[in-house]
């Protein structure tokens, strides 16, 4: 009996050791307010993380058996041996076997005739069929498709005979136009499905031209939503340069561009010397202005600042003297001259704010600091763009912060900044944004993260929530390994995430 009561005495002081071990600080010296649910490095009490939402063709499942080809062909009672029609038929794809249509595929010297088969063709596309069997079956001879790439084509028949759909960035348009052209809807979907997932502010304006193109309405859509969110990054993005001039001026127009008038300017700017060079046309300051014709006005540059116009627009010479000098007298005259731009800046983005506690509170011992990262984790179940975070000032008076705040996805850092914010000394929140809003995936955990420096008496959350509804997005939150100040779900430092959705 007294070796049994040894043993557990051991037991015990060995646990609270590795206890005391694991403590980073002493108990007077974090923030113990807070976090309830977080007790020697585990989290008790929080959500599962949520499971990761994949389309079909992006789930990494175990590869389908692969079909056969053309060379099955070659052996005796090849039917035989396949059970299924769409087996069959894969071993018909560009094969000569029954062969009995021929298409040149695409402009010379990229020229490629591929053999194929009327009664499959006509089973997967209505314009086959009517090509084949209808009012314009009088085909001799091998079919010019000059508009479509041999790739896209390729891909095309790969489909209607096999149901399989190999997309990637560099066939995915061209896949799309063969698609629409040929009208097989379902390929066209797994087209703009597959644009969709790539979309992001380097391509949202090329991609939204093409949307434009194809009559993708939800394609479109999905552009605006990064292009209006993201505008100052999509704006200066390399593909900004290629779309034509109708979807220039869409975006020229947009009420709801979340950028400085001056950056529009830049880029139109930027657009105009790529139009230059694709017309063979010396990029002068009167050539740009030629090119952008009266997309030049859709510009709002009565709304820019007096010293932002006067270093930019005024001495680009894309504007005329009388255009840059009634300018100047809108600015500062009290006889105000008519204009052809818009004088009204435009609305931008209103932006959300989830702000995860139920109250706020201090004490004369709380809440401190000293370098410390107060972090927390967070998932949406839709896309948003995250600008930024509100945080607690000082509960003792008016008082400036230095704060640094960072977002980060499996530990990569996709954004930061430092900045100073000013308290008043009351409860309220105070916003800290990113230079640009960034693009947070659905079902995804994402960490964020700030280090104040200032007064260390502070105001700090509490009774927070691990779900919470705010508008048509869904917010999770969960404790995060990196907060090392007692920031968790229950409690603590910030309490709002400031986004566009």
């Amino acid at each position: 009996m007294a070796i049994l009561q040894m043993d557990r005495s051991q037991k015990n002081e060995a646990k609270s050791s590795c206890l005391k071990q694991n403590r980073e600080f002493s108990d007077d010296e974090i923030n113990q307010e807070v976090p309830q649910n977080f007790v020697v490095g585990k989290l008790t009490n929080v959500q599962r993380p949520i499971r990761q939402k994949e389309t079909s063709w992006q789930i990494p499942l175990s590869p389908p058996p692969q079909l056969p080809t053309a060379k099955v062909s070659e052996e005796f009672n090849w039917q035989a041996t396949l059970p299924t029609v769409r087996e069959r038929n894969a071993v018909m794809f560009n094969n000569q076997l029954m062969a009995d249509v021929y298409f040149l595929v695409g402009s010379t010297p990229n020229q490629h005739r591929v053999l194929a088969h009327k009664y499959i063709l006509a089973t997967g596309s209505s314009v086959f069929f009517a090509m084949f069997y209808g009012g314009l079956a009088n085909q001799e001879g091998d079919i010019e498709i000059p508009d479509v790439e041999p790739g896209a084509f390729m891909n095309l028949l790969r489909y209607i005979y096999c149901d399989d759909i190999q997309l990637e960035p560099d066939n995915v348009l061209a896949t799309l136009y063969a698609a629409k052209k040929y009208i097989v809807p379902h390929l066209a979907k797994s087209c703009v499905r597959f644009l969709e997932t790539s979309l992001s502010a380097r391509n949202a304006c090329i991609l939204l031209s093409q949307g434009r193109l194809f009559e993708e309405q939800e394609l479109m859509h999905r552009c605006w939503e990064v292009i209006d969110a993201q505008a100052e990054e999509a704006l200066y993005s390399d593909s900004f340069s290629e779309i034509d001039i109708n979807t220039l001026k869409t975006v020229l127009s947009r009420e709801t561009l979340n950028a400085r008038e001056i950056s529009i300017f830049n880029a139109a700017c930027k657009w105009a010397e790529a139009e230059c060079n694709r017309s063979n046309l010396e990029p002068t300051p009167e050539n740009k202005r030629k090119v952008l014709g009266d997309a030049l006005y859709l510009i709002r540059m009565p709304s820019m600042g007096l010293d932002e116009y006067a270093n930019g627009p005024s001495q680009s010479g894309i504007l005329t003297l009388q255009e840059a000098n009634d300018i100047f007298l809108h600015y500062l005259a009290r006889n105000k001259p008519e204009l052809k731009f818009t004088k009204k800046p435009r609305s931008g983005l209103t932006p959300f704010k989830c702000h995860r506690f139920q109250s706020s509170a201090y004490r004369s011992n709380q809440w401190r600091y000293r370098g410390r990262c107060d972090s927390i984790q967070f998932a949406v179940d839709t896309r948003i763009f995250v600008a930024g975070f509100g945080l607690y000032g000082s509960s003792n008076g008016a008082a400036e912060y230095q704060v640094k705040i960072e977002l980060k996805k499996n530990g990569v850092i996709l954004g930061h900044t430092n900045k100073k914010f000013f308290s008043d000394g009351s409860s309220n929140t105070f916003g800290v944004l990113f230079e640009n809003p960034i693009q947070i995936e659905a079902d995804t955990f994402y960490t964020a993260s700030a280090v104040l420096d200032g007064v260390e008496l502070s105001y700090f959350g509490q009774e927070g929530l691990t779900e919470i509804q705010c508008g048509k997005v869904t917010f999770q939150f969960q404790c995060s390994s990196d907060s090392t100040n007692g920031t968790g779900v229950q409690g603590g430092q910030i309490p709002e995430i400031i986004f566009y959705c």
